[in-house]
Formats: structure tokens, sequence, C-alpha cells
């Protein structure tokens, strides 16, 4: 595909389809959620910075890594829908133009809307976005690193609201963000799984294929437990969320035998929790809902 091909409404669905539409909630909502719910309003700052990690970041974050896996995309037949794009060639460098472009205004707008500690915590957090797929740091290919940093992704929205709303931190949130943490790590262990070959054949490292596939789904195996155990030091009625941990077990168990010849079969699994994420999207908002009227 050229880029001549590419102009207008062509170009715009290549460049949504390159952000993963499916889950642009999974950053704006942990934004939104914990500034709302510190700062009690809505205000400027709630609806930018929702905004922001809504669509923007994910452009940034999705459409980065498909410029540069592209060599490992061509080789990965689970490639051109929800679980991404194989992005032409002549695309790459409209694609790192967008990103930053619809990146800079809402960062300006949040900089000026925000503290000096607001500021680091969302220059870390694009950082990372940035270093994950680019040189020279290519966090992705550094195993365990990459599941940590793929983390952050998701976490770091959650912590920026809660900085930015100036929220009072104390033991029971630091034990909703290390849960978020643990429930990162092991959500980027087990999709790992499934791209094995695909990285292998590219000369691309990552935590599967350091620790082999069966390993790497005992270690999110592990990490969800963890993350369970880690919400029930959070505030009535957070410790319920502990049960939500169950079925991303149920999900990930039946792969914790797979070898590099079966590790395709992961994406069976990996489908499942992408519609996994909105069930428990909805049982934490109705969680958060509850500690709102406690809290009130």
């Amino acid at each position: 595909m050229s880029v001549s091909s590419t102009r207008g409404p062509a170009l715009v669905r290549q460049l949504l389809l390159s952000s993963r539409p499916v889950s642009w909630i999974n950053t704006a909502y942990p934004f939104a959620a914990a500034y709302l719910l510190s700062a009690r309003q809505i205000d400027a700052a709630l609806i930018v910075g929702t905004l922001f990690f809504l669509v923007p970041y994910n452009l940034a974050m999705y459409g980065i890594n498909d410029v540069f896996d592209y060599e490992s995309d061509l080789r990965n037949p689970r490639k051109g829908g929800a679980h991404g794009a194989v992005l032409d060639q002549g695309l790459h460098r409209i694609t790192l133009w967008a990103a930053a472009l619809t990146c800079l205004p809402f960062v300006v707008a949040l900089v000026v809307l925000g503290s000096p500690l607001s500021w680091l915590v969302l220059a870390a957090s694009l950082f990372f976005v940035v270093f994950y797929s680019a040189p020279p740091l290519r966090l992705k290919e550094r195993p365990v690193a990459d599941s940590i940093t793929s983390s952050i992704h998701f976490f770091s929205p959650a912590v920026y609201g809660l900085v930015l709303a100036g929220s009072a931190w104390t033991w029971p949130l630091v034990a909703i963000i290390v849960a978020f943490f643990l429930w990162g790590v092991a959500s980027h262990a087990f999709g790992a799984v499934q791209d094995v070959a695909a990285d292998r054949d590219a000369g691309i490292a990552s935590i599967a294929t350091a620790f082999g596939p069966a390993a790497t789904v005992r270690v999110a195996l592990v990490a969800y437990a963890l993350a369970g155990l880690a919400v029930l030091g959070s505030a009535w009625p957070g410790p319920l969320a502990a049960l939500l941990v169950v079925p991303y077990l149920a999900t990930v168990w039946p792969f914790r035998r797979v070898s590099d010849a079966t590790a395709s079969t992961a994406t069976r699994g990996w489908d499942r929790f992408l519609w996994l994420n909105q069930f428990t999207g909805f049982a934490v908002t109705l969680l958060l809902i509850w500690w709102w009227l406690l809290t009130s």
C-alpha cells in the first residue's frame, strides 16, 4: 500500500487500527477513575486527561510499536485486527508524526494544569511509551523489563491521575497500585507467549523467548494470584476485587504446559482476555461507586 493511496479517510482508518480502539478504555479509565475519585469534581484536567489517555496516548504507544515491530509483525498471523496492524512501511513516518502531533497539545495543556510532580509522572509515562519499542533502549526486547514496562503503560495513567488531583497516598491506595502493577505484568507475560514463534523468527527477545512459553504462563499465573492478594490490603469494598482475579487464572491455567510448537494456541486465551477486561472494568466500576457512596 502506497502513501498516496492512504490519504484522508483511508489514512485515518489505518491510524485508528494501529491505535487498538478495543484497548483505549484500558488507559483512559484508570486515569479518569483515579482523578475523579480523588478530586471529586469534573473539571478541565479530568476532561483533557481522559481524552489524552483515550486516543493520543494509545496511538503513540501502539503506533510506535507497530513501526518498530514491522519485521516481527510480518511473520505474525494474528496481526491485522484487534491484535494490531501490520503497518505498511510507507506509513511509518506519518504514524510517528501523527503520534507526536496528537499528543503535543494535550501534554502542553496538562503541564499548564498540573504541578511539577505531575509533570515528572507524565514525563516518565511517556518515556516508557516511546522507549518500550523505540531504539536505543527498546525495552520490549529486554526480558522481564518488557513485562514491567508494559505494566507501566497501564497503571501510570492511574498514578498520574492521583498525583494530578493531589491525592494523599495511603497504604490501601498503594495496595491498589501494586495489584494493578502485578496484573499488568501477568497480562503482558501471557500475551507474549502467543508470539514466541514470530519473535524468535525476527530475532526479538521477550520474557517468553527467554523463559520459554510454559514457564512464562506460570509467571503470569503467579503474578495474577499476587495481584489478588495485594488488593486485599485496599479499603472496603476493594478487597472484593480479589475475586476478579479468578477468571484470569481460569483463562490462563489451561496453557501452563504449552511448548514452542503449541504456544500459538494461547491466542485463544488472549482473545478471551480482551473481553474479560470489559467485564472486569464493569465490576471495578461498581466497586468504585460503592466506595464513593461509603466515603461521601
